[in-house]
């Protein structure tokens, strides 16, 4: 995550992991919005739920920043 400096209403993009398939992860568009639970704390809107914001998440501003970090974490041409 490039900071904490989101602000409700952005769109930004996560690398998300599959909690089904712990090897499967994707960026994914969310939106940062208020917690419905906890006012005045963020979360991402995501997949129709909340999810609180954390300073380990891996949120960037755009597509590209998402993929560039993407690309490093899980580069499959290492193996070939």
């Amino acid at each position: 995550m490039e900071g904490n400096n989101f602000q409700i209403g952005e769109e930004v993009y996560v690398i998300y992991r599959n909690p089904h398939a712990a090897n499967v992860a994707n960026i994914e568009k969310a939106d940062i919005v208020e917690h419905p639970n906890k006012p005045k704390e963020l979360a991402l809107f995501l997949h129709d739920a909340y999810h609180p914001l954390a300073v380990d998440d891996a949120v960037f501003s755009s597509f590209d920043e998402a993929e560039e970090l993407y690309n490093q974490l899980f580069d499959y041409q290492q193996y070939d």
